[in-house]
Protein backbone atom coordinates (compact mmCIF):
# COMPACT_ATOMS: atom_id res chain seq x y z
CA UNK A 1 0.00 0.00 0.00
CA UNK A 2 1.23 3.52 -0.57
CA UNK A 3 0.47 6.72 0.50
CA UNK A 4 1.42 9.32 -2.29
CA UNK A 5 1.33 12.95 -1.32
CA UNK A 6 2.03 15.70 -3.88
CA UNK A 7 3.15 19.22 -2.73
CA UNK A 8 2.58 22.03 -4.88
CA UNK A 9 3.18 26.34 -4.21
CA UNK A 10 0.77 29.16 -5.38
CA UNK A 11 2.39 32.16 -6.99
CA UNK A 12 2.77 33.95 -3.33
CA UNK A 13 4.17 30.62 -2.39
CA UNK A 14 2.04 28.87 0.23
CA UNK A 15 2.17 25.46 -0.10
CA UNK A 16 -0.56 23.14 -1.12
CA UNK A 17 -0.72 19.23 -0.18
CA UNK A 18 -2.58 16.73 -1.68
CA UNK A 19 -2.89 13.15 -0.52
CA UNK A 20 -4.48 9.92 -2.02
CA UNK A 21 -3.89 6.34 -1.46
CA UNK A 22 -2.92 3.17 -3.66
CA UNK A 23 -4.04 -0.36 -2.40
CA UNK A 24 -0.84 -2.11 -4.56
CA UNK A 25 1.89 -4.32 -4.54
CA UNK A 26 3.60 -2.20 -7.16
CA UNK A 27 3.97 1.90 -8.70
CA UNK A 28 4.66 2.87 -12.38
CA UNK A 29 6.42 6.39 -12.84
CA UNK A 30 6.91 7.94 -15.85
CA UNK A 31 5.71 11.21 -18.08
CA UNK A 32 3.04 8.87 -19.56
CA UNK A 33 -0.50 9.73 -18.29
CA UNK A 34 -1.39 6.13 -17.13
CA UNK A 35 1.32 5.89 -14.87
CA UNK A 36 0.76 5.16 -11.30
CA UNK A 37 2.88 8.78 -10.63
CA UNK A 38 2.85 10.79 -13.27
CA UNK A 39 5.38 13.53 -14.17
CA UNK A 40 4.87 16.15 -16.69
CA UNK A 41 8.95 16.52 -17.50
CA UNK A 42 10.16 15.59 -20.88
CA UNK A 43 13.57 14.26 -18.78
CA UNK A 44 11.30 11.33 -17.37
CA UNK A 45 10.41 8.54 -19.90
CA UNK A 46 7.20 7.75 -20.92
CA UNK A 47 7.40 4.88 -18.48
CA UNK A 48 10.61 5.63 -16.29
CA UNK A 49 11.22 3.64 -13.53
CA UNK A 50 9.15 1.06 -11.02
CA UNK A 51 8.95 0.30 -7.17
CA UNK A 52 8.16 -2.77 -6.06
CA UNK A 53 8.40 -4.65 -2.78
CA UNK A 54 11.41 -7.25 -2.53
CA UNK A 55 12.81 -9.49 0.15
CA UNK A 56 13.18 -8.19 4.04
CA UNK A 57 10.62 -5.84 4.08
CA UNK A 58 12.80 -3.20 1.44
CA UNK A 59 11.94 -2.13 -2.01
CA UNK A 60 13.11 -2.77 -5.34
CA UNK A 61 13.52 0.19 -7.88
CA UNK A 62 14.54 -0.08 -11.46
CA UNK A 63 14.55 1.36 -14.21
CA UNK A 64 12.13 0.13 -16.79
CA UNK A 65 13.59 2.26 -19.42
CA UNK A 66 17.52 3.42 -20.83
CA UNK A 67 17.77 6.23 -18.63
CA UNK A 68 18.81 5.97 -15.27
CA UNK A 69 17.58 7.55 -12.08
CA UNK A 70 19.27 9.82 -9.20
CA UNK A 71 19.08 8.40 -5.42
CA UNK A 72 21.05 10.16 -2.78
CA UNK A 73 23.07 11.55 -5.25
CA UNK A 74 24.35 8.74 -7.03
CA UNK A 75 22.80 8.11 -10.64
CA UNK A 76 22.05 4.41 -10.86
CA UNK A 77 19.61 2.29 -13.17
CA UNK A 78 19.03 0.15 -9.98
CA UNK A 79 18.53 0.06 -6.00
CA UNK A 80 17.16 -1.58 -3.25
CA UNK A 81 16.09 0.63 -0.18
CA UNK A 82 14.99 0.13 2.93
CA UNK A 83 11.66 2.52 3.65
CA UNK A 84 11.73 2.90 7.12
CA UNK A 85 15.54 4.40 6.34
CA UNK A 86 14.11 6.42 3.50
CA UNK A 87 15.31 8.07 0.08
CA UNK A 88 15.39 10.59 -2.19
CA UNK A 89 15.05 9.57 -5.73
CA UNK A 90 15.28 12.85 -8.30
CA UNK A 91 13.51 12.46 -11.35
CA UNK A 92 13.68 15.24 -14.12
CA UNK A 93 12.83 18.09 -11.77
CA UNK A 94 11.17 16.20 -9.50
CA UNK A 95 12.36 15.15 -5.58
CA UNK A 96 10.74 11.64 -4.65
CA UNK A 97 11.23 10.90 -0.69
CA UNK A 98 10.47 7.45 0.37
CA UNK A 99 9.69 7.25 4.17
CA UNK A 100 8.29 4.42 6.45
CA UNK A 101 6.49 4.81 9.88
CA UNK A 102 6.97 1.81 11.86
CA UNK A 103 3.62 1.64 12.88
CA UNK A 104 2.40 1.50 9.34
CA UNK A 105 2.71 -0.84 6.70
CA UNK A 106 1.51 1.68 3.68
CA UNK A 107 4.89 3.28 2.20
CA UNK A 108 4.63 7.04 2.04
CA UNK A 109 5.98 9.07 -1.29
CA UNK A 110 6.28 12.63 -0.98
CA UNK A 111 6.99 14.59 -4.43
CA UNK A 112 7.67 17.44 -5.07
CA UNK A 113 9.64 20.06 -7.37
CA UNK A 114 13.31 20.93 -6.90
CA UNK A 115 14.54 24.27 -6.42
CA UNK A 116 16.55 25.21 -9.99
CA UNK A 117 19.59 25.35 -8.31
CA UNK A 118 19.78 22.79 -6.27
CA UNK A 119 21.92 19.78 -6.42
CA UNK A 120 23.67 21.39 -8.78
CA UNK A 121 27.10 21.96 -6.49
CA UNK A 122 26.93 18.36 -5.07
CA UNK A 123 29.33 16.82 -7.50
CA UNK A 124 32.16 19.68 -6.81
CA UNK A 125 31.30 20.32 -3.02
CA UNK A 126 34.16 18.12 -2.39
CA UNK A 127 36.68 20.63 -4.33
CA UNK A 128 35.37 23.90 -3.22
CA UNK A 129 37.11 26.86 -1.41
CA UNK A 130 34.48 27.22 1.74
CA UNK A 131 35.14 23.25 2.61
CA UNK A 132 38.64 24.68 3.68
CA UNK A 133 38.30 27.95 4.87
CA UNK A 134 36.97 29.53 8.01
CA UNK A 135 33.23 30.31 8.16
CA UNK A 136 31.95 33.63 6.60
CA UNK A 137 31.27 35.31 10.00
CA UNK A 138 35.10 34.59 10.83
CA UNK A 139 36.50 36.39 7.20
CA UNK A 140 33.80 39.20 7.49
CA UNK A 141 35.55 40.55 9.87
CA UNK A 142 39.14 39.68 8.95
CA UNK A 143 38.44 41.42 5.87
CA UNK A 144 36.96 44.85 7.78
CA UNK A 145 39.94 44.43 10.20
CA UNK A 146 42.09 44.25 6.89
CA UNK A 147 40.03 46.98 4.83
CA UNK A 148 40.25 49.62 8.58
CA UNK A 149 43.62 48.57 8.76
CA UNK A 150 44.81 49.46 4.95
CA UNK A 151 42.75 52.37 4.28
CA UNK A 152 42.24 53.92 7.66
CA UNK A 153 45.12 53.04 10.22
CA UNK A 154 48.09 52.97 7.96
CA UNK A 155 47.24 56.30 6.41
CA UNK A 156 46.00 57.95 9.53
CA UNK A 157 49.43 56.74 11.00
CA UNK A 158 51.72 58.08 8.02
CA UNK A 159 49.86 61.45 7.72
CA UNK A 160 50.30 62.21 11.03
CA UNK A 161 54.29 61.09 11.36
CA UNK A 162 55.10 62.90 7.95
CA UNK A 163 57.68 65.51 7.31
CA UNK A 164 55.91 69.18 6.90
CA UNK A 165 57.44 70.68 3.95
CA UNK A 166 56.02 73.01 1.27
CA UNK A 167 53.83 71.47 -1.56
CA UNK A 168 55.84 70.67 -4.25
CA UNK A 169 54.03 69.44 -7.89
CA UNK A 170 57.26 67.50 -8.81
CA UNK A 171 57.50 65.70 -5.53
CA UNK A 172 55.15 62.32 -4.54
CA UNK A 173 53.29 62.45 -1.21
CA UNK A 174 54.74 60.81 2.33
CA UNK A 175 51.05 59.50 2.92
CA UNK A 176 50.71 55.73 2.31
CA UNK A 177 47.19 54.34 0.90
CA UNK A 178 46.08 57.87 1.07
CA UNK A 179 44.68 57.85 -2.83
CA UNK A 180 42.14 55.55 -1.58
CA UNK A 181 40.20 58.18 -0.38
CA UNK A 182 40.17 60.23 -3.42
CA UNK A 183 36.38 61.29 -4.45
CA UNK A 184 37.59 61.53 -7.99
CA UNK A 185 40.14 62.96 -10.60
CA UNK A 186 41.21 66.30 -9.97
CA UNK A 187 41.20 68.80 -12.77
CA UNK A 188 44.08 69.60 -15.29
CA UNK A 189 45.61 72.35 -13.10
CA UNK A 190 45.98 70.13 -10.12
CA UNK A 191 46.40 67.24 -12.08
CA UNK A 192 50.01 66.99 -11.08
CA UNK A 193 48.74 66.44 -7.30
CA UNK A 194 47.35 63.40 -7.85
CA UNK A 195 49.65 61.69 -5.67
CA UNK A 196 50.32 63.90 -3.15
CA UNK A 197 46.90 64.39 -1.48
CA UNK A 198 48.58 66.38 1.81
CA UNK A 199 49.81 68.95 -0.52
CA UNK A 200 46.16 70.58 -0.01
CA UNK A 201 44.72 68.31 3.00
CA UNK A 202 47.37 69.52 5.39
CA UNK A 203 44.82 68.65 8.42
CA UNK A 204 43.24 65.10 8.64
CA UNK A 205 39.54 65.53 8.47
CA UNK A 206 39.59 69.33 7.54
CA UNK A 207 38.32 71.29 4.94
CA UNK A 208 41.13 72.65 2.64
CA UNK A 209 41.76 76.77 3.51
CA UNK A 210 42.53 79.55 2.38
CA UNK A 211 46.20 79.68 3.46
CA UNK A 212 47.21 76.32 2.18
CA UNK A 213 45.68 77.71 -1.65
CA UNK A 214 48.12 80.79 -1.20
CA UNK A 215 51.04 78.70 -0.77
CA UNK A 216 51.01 78.22 -4.89
CA UNK A 217 48.72 81.33 -5.33
CA UNK A 218 50.66 83.75 -3.63
CA UNK A 219 50.26 86.13 -6.46
CA UNK A 220 46.76 86.10 -6.80
CA UNK A 221 44.81 89.39 -6.10
CA UNK A 222 41.36 89.69 -4.11
CA UNK A 223 38.33 90.59 -5.47
CA UNK A 224 38.21 93.05 -3.30
CA UNK A 225 39.38 93.79 0.39
CA UNK A 226 38.21 90.93 3.21
CA UNK A 227 36.05 93.48 5.03
CA UNK A 228 34.56 95.34 1.78
CA UNK A 229 33.87 91.89 0.55
CA UNK A 230 31.57 90.83 3.45
CA UNK A 231 29.93 94.06 3.65
CA UNK A 232 28.70 93.99 -0.06
CA UNK A 233 27.80 90.25 0.37
CA UNK A 234 24.17 89.53 0.00
CA UNK A 235 22.58 88.63 2.77
CA UNK A 236 22.29 84.40 2.97
CA UNK A 237 18.55 82.78 3.53
CA UNK A 238 17.58 80.59 6.00
CA UNK A 239 18.52 77.41 4.36
CA UNK A 240 21.72 78.58 3.06
CA UNK A 241 22.74 79.85 6.81
CA UNK A 242 22.10 76.57 8.03
CA UNK A 243 24.32 75.02 5.45
CA UNK A 244 27.24 77.31 6.46
CA UNK A 245 26.85 76.42 10.20
CA UNK A 246 26.97 73.00 9.13
CA UNK A 247 29.98 73.45 6.71
CA UNK A 248 31.69 75.24 9.66
CA UNK A 249 31.51 72.41 12.52
CA UNK A 250 33.76 70.59 9.86
CA UNK A 251 36.31 73.17 9.81
CA UNK A 252 35.29 74.96 6.31
CA UNK A 253 35.76 78.17 6.05
CA UNK A 254 32.95 80.80 5.42
CA UNK A 255 31.45 82.13 2.26
CA UNK A 256 34.21 83.50 -0.12
CA UNK A 257 36.60 81.12 0.52
CA UNK A 258 38.56 79.47 -2.17
CA UNK A 259 36.70 75.96 -2.21
CA UNK A 260 33.59 77.87 -2.13
CA UNK A 261 34.26 78.65 -6.28
CA UNK A 262 36.80 76.22 -6.88
CA UNK A 263 35.84 72.70 -6.10
CA UNK A 264 37.64 69.47 -7.18
CA UNK A 265 38.03 65.67 -7.48
CA UNK A 266 34.88 66.15 -10.30
CA UNK A 267 37.39 64.82 -13.29
CA UNK A 268 40.35 66.48 -15.46
CA UNK A 269 38.13 69.28 -16.89
CA UNK A 270 39.03 72.89 -16.69
CA UNK A 271 37.14 74.99 -14.18
CA UNK A 272 33.66 76.33 -15.76
CA UNK A 273 33.46 80.24 -15.60
CA UNK A 274 31.32 81.59 -12.89
CA UNK A 275 27.62 82.14 -13.68
CA UNK A 276 25.93 85.03 -14.07
CA UNK A 277 23.41 84.60 -11.08
CA UNK A 278 26.78 84.60 -8.74
CA UNK A 279 27.97 88.05 -10.11
CA UNK A 280 24.42 89.15 -9.62
CA UNK A 281 23.86 87.87 -5.85
CA UNK A 282 26.35 90.54 -5.00
CA UNK A 283 26.21 93.39 -8.18
CA UNK A 284 22.52 93.70 -8.57
CA UNK A 285 21.80 95.84 -5.70
CA UNK A 286 25.36 96.60 -3.91
CA UNK A 287 24.60 100.08 -3.61
CA UNK A 288 22.34 99.35 -0.82
CA UNK A 289 25.36 97.43 1.16
CA UNK A 290 28.28 99.53 0.00
CA UNK A 291 26.73 103.21 -0.25
CA UNK A 292 30.09 104.71 -1.01
CA UNK A 293 30.91 102.72 -4.19
CA UNK A 294 31.68 104.10 -7.39
CA UNK A 295 30.27 100.55 -9.26
CA UNK A 296 26.99 100.94 -10.80
CA UNK A 297 24.57 97.58 -10.13
CA UNK A 298 24.63 95.20 -12.44
CA UNK A 299 22.58 92.13 -13.13
CA UNK A 300 22.00 91.15 -16.88
CA UNK A 301 24.44 92.81 -19.77
CA UNK A 302 21.12 93.08 -21.96
CA UNK A 303 18.88 94.42 -19.37
CA UNK A 304 20.57 95.89 -16.65
CA UNK A 305 24.27 97.07 -16.78
CA UNK A 306 25.96 100.50 -16.38
CA UNK A 307 27.55 102.60 -19.22
CA UNK A 308 31.09 101.75 -19.47
CA UNK A 309 33.39 104.41 -17.71
CA UNK A 310 36.99 103.93 -19.57
CA UNK A 311 40.32 105.60 -17.34
CA UNK A 312 41.28 108.69 -19.39
CA UNK A 313 43.16 111.79 -18.36
CA UNK A 314 40.80 114.93 -18.67
CA UNK A 315 43.47 117.13 -18.00
CA UNK A 316 47.04 118.46 -18.70
CA UNK A 317 49.73 116.97 -16.36
CA UNK A 318 47.32 114.98 -14.67
CA UNK A 319 48.72 112.51 -12.04
CA UNK A 320 45.84 109.40 -12.21
CA UNK A 321 43.26 109.00 -14.94
CA UNK A 322 39.62 109.31 -13.90
CA UNK A 323 37.16 106.63 -14.39
CA UNK A 324 33.90 108.66 -16.70
CA UNK A 325 30.89 106.93 -18.30
CA UNK A 326 31.20 107.66 -22.06
CA UNK A 327 27.41 108.65 -21.86
CA UNK A 328 28.54 112.21 -20.44
CA UNK A 329 30.90 112.23 -23.50
CA UNK A 330 34.54 112.82 -22.09
CA UNK A 331 37.32 114.94 -23.70
CA UNK A 332 40.67 112.81 -23.29
CA UNK A 333 43.63 115.43 -22.28
CA UNK A 334 46.75 113.17 -23.58
CA UNK A 335 49.01 116.27 -24.43
CA UNK A 336 49.17 115.06 -27.84
CA UNK A 337 47.56 116.24 -31.50
CA UNK A 338 46.74 113.56 -33.55
CA UNK A 339 43.93 113.68 -35.72
CA UNK A 340 43.00 110.18 -36.81
CA UNK A 341 40.79 111.63 -39.83
CA UNK A 342 43.95 113.07 -41.79
CA UNK A 343 46.09 110.05 -40.94
CA UNK A 344 43.18 107.58 -42.59
CA UNK A 345 41.79 109.70 -45.53
CA UNK A 346 42.55 107.57 -48.64
CA UNK A 347 42.49 110.55 -50.76
CA UNK A 348 44.63 112.86 -48.50
CA UNK A 349 48.36 113.79 -48.55
CA UNK A 350 49.29 110.79 -46.21
CA UNK A 351 47.85 108.03 -48.25
CA UNK A 352 50.29 109.81 -50.95
CA UNK A 353 52.98 110.04 -48.78
CA UNK A 354 52.53 106.21 -48.02
CA UNK A 355 51.82 104.87 -51.08
CA UNK A 356 55.52 107.13 -52.28
CA UNK A 357 57.67 105.46 -49.54
CA UNK A 358 56.66 102.05 -50.72
CA UNK A 359 56.47 98.35 -49.40
CA UNK A 360 60.46 99.26 -48.66
CA UNK A 361 59.46 101.10 -45.56
CA UNK A 362 56.44 98.90 -44.83
CA UNK A 363 53.69 100.93 -46.64
CA UNK A 364 52.73 100.91 -50.48
CA UNK A 365 49.30 101.67 -49.98
CA UNK A 366 46.56 104.61 -48.01
CA UNK A 367 47.37 104.06 -44.32
CA UNK A 368 45.09 101.59 -42.19
CA UNK A 369 45.05 101.06 -38.88
CA UNK A 370 47.28 98.11 -38.96
CA UNK A 371 49.82 100.54 -40.28
CA UNK A 372 50.19 101.74 -36.87
CA UNK A 373 48.35 99.66 -34.30
CA UNK A 374 50.07 96.18 -33.94
CA UNK A 375 47.93 93.58 -31.98
CA UNK A 376 50.23 91.53 -29.12
CA UNK A 377 50.95 87.75 -29.56
CA UNK A 378 47.89 86.82 -27.97
CA UNK A 379 45.57 89.22 -30.01
CA UNK A 380 43.92 90.46 -27.03
CA UNK A 381 45.38 93.96 -27.24
CA UNK A 382 47.92 96.19 -29.23
CA UNK A 383 51.30 97.32 -28.64
CA UNK A 384 52.34 100.29 -27.59
CA UNK A 385 52.84 103.16 -30.51
CA UNK A 386 56.75 103.73 -30.76
CA UNK A 387 57.73 106.70 -32.39
CA UNK A 388 60.66 105.26 -34.29
CA UNK A 389 58.82 102.48 -35.42
CA UNK A 390 55.67 103.60 -36.34
CA UNK A 391 55.77 107.25 -36.99
CA UNK A 392 59.47 108.51 -38.04
CA UNK A 393 58.88 107.35 -41.73
CA UNK A 394 56.88 110.60 -42.20
CA UNK A 395 57.51 112.54 -39.62
CA UNK A 396 61.73 113.15 -39.55
CA UNK A 397 63.36 114.14 -36.79
CA UNK A 398 66.70 114.89 -39.09
CA UNK A 399 68.41 118.09 -38.03
CA UNK A 400 71.86 117.76 -39.61
CA UNK A 401 73.85 116.65 -42.44
CA UNK A 402 77.68 115.57 -42.37
CA UNK A 403 78.88 114.71 -45.24
CA UNK A 404 76.37 111.47 -46.04
CA UNK A 405 75.22 110.93 -43.10
CA UNK A 406 72.02 112.34 -41.32
CA UNK A 407 72.02 113.59 -37.70
CA UNK A 408 68.67 112.62 -35.70
CA UNK A 409 67.15 114.22 -32.92
CA UNK A 410 66.93 112.00 -29.59
CA UNK A 411 63.35 111.27 -29.01
CA UNK A 412 61.52 111.23 -26.20
CA UNK A 413 64.14 113.44 -23.76
CA UNK A 414 63.31 117.11 -24.01
CA UNK A 415 66.67 118.34 -22.58
CA UNK A 416 69.02 116.25 -24.57
CA UNK A 417 66.73 117.35 -27.59
CA UNK A 418 68.13 120.89 -26.73
CA UNK A 419 71.56 120.33 -25.69
CA UNK A 420 71.93 118.73 -29.55
CA UNK A 421 70.37 122.05 -30.93
CA UNK A 422 72.65 124.43 -28.66
CA UNK A 423 75.59 122.67 -29.68
CA UNK A 424 74.94 122.79 -33.33
CA UNK A 425 74.19 126.54 -32.84
CA UNK A 426 77.82 127.02 -30.92
CA UNK A 427 80.16 124.69 -33.12
CA UNK A 428 82.87 126.14 -35.35
CA UNK A 429 82.60 127.51 -38.87
CA UNK A 430 83.88 125.62 -41.62
CA UNK A 431 87.14 127.49 -42.78
CA UNK A 432 86.83 129.23 -46.04
CA UNK A 433 88.95 128.09 -48.53
CA UNK A 434 90.49 130.08 -51.46
CA UNK A 435 93.78 128.54 -51.82
CA UNK A 436 96.00 130.96 -50.46
CA UNK A 437 97.36 131.01 -46.88
CA UNK A 438 97.31 133.76 -44.76
CA UNK A 439 101.11 135.17 -43.66
CA UNK A 440 102.59 135.21 -40.34
CA UNK A 441 100.21 135.62 -36.93
CA UNK A 442 97.24 135.59 -39.26
CA UNK A 443 97.50 132.52 -39.81
CA UNK A 444 95.33 129.82 -38.60
CA UNK A 445 96.62 129.61 -35.02
CA UNK A 446 98.10 132.80 -34.63
CA UNK A 447 96.78 135.27 -32.65
CA UNK A 448 95.29 137.50 -35.31
CA UNK A 449 93.70 134.91 -36.80
CA UNK A 450 89.77 134.91 -37.27
CA UNK A 451 86.94 133.11 -39.17
CA UNK A 452 84.84 135.94 -40.79
CA UNK A 453 82.34 133.42 -42.34
CA UNK A 454 78.27 133.27 -42.35
CA UNK A 455 77.03 131.91 -38.93
CA UNK A 456 76.69 128.47 -39.00
CA UNK A 457 73.02 127.32 -37.43
CA UNK A 458 71.65 123.97 -37.46
CA UNK A 459 68.42 122.99 -39.93
CA UNK A 460 65.95 122.74 -36.74
CA UNK A 461 66.30 125.85 -34.12
CA UNK A 462 64.73 125.28 -31.05
CA UNK A 463 62.16 127.66 -31.53
CA UNK A 464 61.11 126.13 -34.57
CA UNK A 465 61.59 123.16 -33.33
CA UNK A 466 58.83 123.41 -30.69
CA UNK A 467 56.15 126.08 -32.64
CA UNK A 468 52.97 124.50 -33.95
CA UNK A 469 54.18 123.88 -37.15
CA UNK A 470 58.08 122.68 -35.81
CA UNK A 471 59.17 119.18 -35.69
CA UNK A 472 57.94 118.54 -32.22
CA UNK A 473 55.03 120.70 -32.34
CA UNK A 474 53.40 119.20 -34.98
CA UNK A 475 52.45 116.24 -32.52
CA UNK A 476 53.34 117.80 -28.72
CA UNK A 477 51.94 120.75 -27.40
CA UNK A 478 54.94 123.25 -26.10
CA UNK A 479 55.41 124.26 -22.98
CA UNK A 480 57.62 126.50 -20.43
CA UNK A 481 59.45 124.08 -17.21
CA UNK A 482 60.87 126.35 -15.00
CA UNK A 483 62.12 129.00 -17.47
CA UNK A 484 63.13 126.43 -20.12
CA UNK A 485 61.32 125.21 -23.05
CA UNK A 486 59.58 121.91 -23.05
CA UNK A 487 56.76 120.11 -24.08
CA UNK A 488 53.32 118.61 -22.04
CA UNK A 489 53.86 115.42 -20.97
CA UNK A 490 52.03 112.28 -22.49
CA UNK A 491 49.40 110.97 -20.67
CA UNK A 492 47.97 107.48 -22.17
CA UNK A 493 46.12 105.18 -19.63
CA UNK A 494 48.09 102.17 -20.26
CA UNK A 495 44.00 100.43 -19.99
CA UNK A 496 40.62 101.89 -20.32
CA UNK A 497 38.70 99.59 -19.15
CA UNK A 498 40.36 98.71 -15.58
CA UNK A 499 37.66 96.80 -14.57
CA UNK A 500 37.30 94.40 -17.65
CA UNK A 501 38.58 92.65 -20.59
CA UNK A 502 38.28 92.58 -24.52
CA UNK A 503 39.43 90.44 -26.83
CA UNK A 504 40.14 91.48 -29.91
CA UNK A 505 41.06 88.63 -31.55
CA UNK A 506 37.68 87.15 -30.82
CA UNK A 507 36.26 90.00 -33.11
CA UNK A 508 39.15 89.93 -35.42
CA UNK A 509 36.10 88.82 -38.45
CA UNK A 510 34.71 92.64 -37.63
CA UNK A 511 36.09 96.12 -39.39
CA UNK A 512 38.00 98.58 -36.57
CA UNK A 513 35.57 101.26 -37.95
CA UNK A 514 32.51 98.87 -36.51
CA UNK A 515 33.45 100.15 -33.00
CA UNK A 516 36.22 102.47 -33.18
CA UNK A 517 34.75 105.59 -35.87
CA UNK A 518 38.45 106.72 -36.25
CA UNK A 519 38.07 107.69 -39.93
CA UNK A 520 35.99 111.01 -38.97
CA UNK A 521 38.06 111.87 -35.72
CA UNK A 522 39.70 115.28 -35.88
CA UNK A 523 40.59 115.90 -32.54
CA UNK A 524 43.21 113.60 -30.67
CA UNK A 525 40.48 114.73 -27.59
CA UNK A 526 38.21 112.39 -28.84
CA UNK A 527 37.56 108.86 -27.17
CA UNK A 528 37.03 106.53 -29.46
CA UNK A 529 35.81 103.56 -27.20
CA UNK A 530 32.77 101.85 -28.28
CA UNK A 531 29.74 102.63 -25.66
CA UNK A 532 27.10 99.99 -23.83
CA UNK A 533 24.56 100.46 -27.18
CA UNK A 534 26.94 99.31 -29.75
CA UNK A 535 27.94 96.14 -27.44
CA UNK A 536 24.37 95.16 -26.87
CA UNK A 537 24.04 94.89 -30.41
CA UNK A 538 25.83 91.42 -30.36
CA UNK A 539 25.98 90.72 -27.04
CA UNK A 540 23.41 90.12 -24.41
CA UNK A 541 22.61 88.77 -21.20
CA UNK A 542 23.33 84.78 -19.94
CA UNK A 543 20.19 83.79 -21.16
CA UNK A 544 19.52 85.83 -23.89
CA UNK A 545 17.43 83.62 -26.48
CA UNK A 546 17.60 85.73 -29.85
CA UNK A 547 20.98 87.15 -29.13
CA UNK A 548 24.00 86.44 -31.37
CA UNK A 549 26.26 86.69 -28.36
CA UNK A 550 24.35 85.82 -25.16
CA UNK A 551 27.15 86.66 -22.72
CA UNK A 552 27.38 85.83 -18.71
CA UNK A 553 29.59 88.50 -16.57
CA UNK A 554 32.82 86.59 -16.98
CA UNK A 555 33.12 86.79 -21.01
CA UNK A 556 34.86 90.60 -20.16
CA UNK A 557 35.31 90.46 -16.14
CA UNK A 558 37.42 87.97 -14.24
CA UNK A 559 36.57 87.66 -10.24
CA UNK A 560 40.26 87.77 -9.28
CA UNK A 561 42.23 91.08 -9.89
CA UNK A 562 46.08 90.10 -9.93
CA UNK A 563 47.19 93.85 -8.91
CA UNK A 564 44.22 94.33 -6.54
CA UNK A 565 43.94 94.10 -3.10
CA UNK A 566 46.31 91.43 -1.02
CA UNK A 567 45.82 90.00 2.27
CA UNK A 568 46.69 91.80 5.34
CA UNK A 569 49.98 89.77 5.87
CA UNK A 570 51.42 89.11 2.88
CA UNK A 571 55.18 90.36 2.45
CA UNK A 572 53.89 91.98 -1.15
CA UNK A 573 50.97 93.74 -0.38
CA UNK A 574 50.86 97.82 -1.70
CA UNK A 575 48.76 100.04 -0.27
CA UNK A 576 47.27 103.06 -1.82
CA UNK A 577 47.37 101.53 -5.15
CA UNK A 578 45.54 102.05 -8.12
CA UNK A 579 44.36 98.35 -9.38
CA UNK A 580 44.82 97.23 -12.65
CA UNK A 581 43.47 94.08 -14.02
CA UNK A 582 45.30 92.14 -16.01
CA UNK A 583 42.60 90.31 -17.69
CA UNK A 584 44.36 88.52 -20.26
CA UNK A 585 46.30 86.66 -17.18
CA UNK A 586 43.47 85.17 -16.32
Amino acid sequence: MFLIRTIDHTASGREIVRERELDQASLMIGRAAENDIHLPDLAVEQKHLRIEPATGGQLKIEAVGTLGFAIDGRTVTSAMIDPHEGAEIMLGSAILAITQQSDTRAVELTIRQAPSSEGRTDAKRGFALETTLPGKRAMSWAFVAAILLAFLAIPAVSHLTRERIKPDAERAGQVVFDASWSAGALSRAHHSLENNCEACHVDAFVAVRDETCLTCHAEIGDHAAAPRLADGRAPHGLGESFQWAVAGVFGKEGPGACTTCHTEHEGPTRMEPASQQFCADCHASLDTRLTDTSLGNASDFGKRHPEFKPAIFTELRQEKPLRISLGDKPKEKSGLKFPHEVHLDPQGGVARMAIRLGASEGYGAPLACKDCHTPTSDRIGFEPIDMEKNCESCHSLVYDKVGGTFRTLRHGDVAEMLADLRAMDRAPRRPIVTGRSRPDKFARGGVYYSNFGSPLRSLVGIDRALAPGGVCGECHLPAITNGQPDVMPVNLPERYFVHGGFDHGAHRQEKCSTCHDAGTSRLSSDVLLPDLKSCRECHQGEGAVKAEVPSSCAMCHSYHVPGGPMPEDHPDKRRDEVALLNWWER
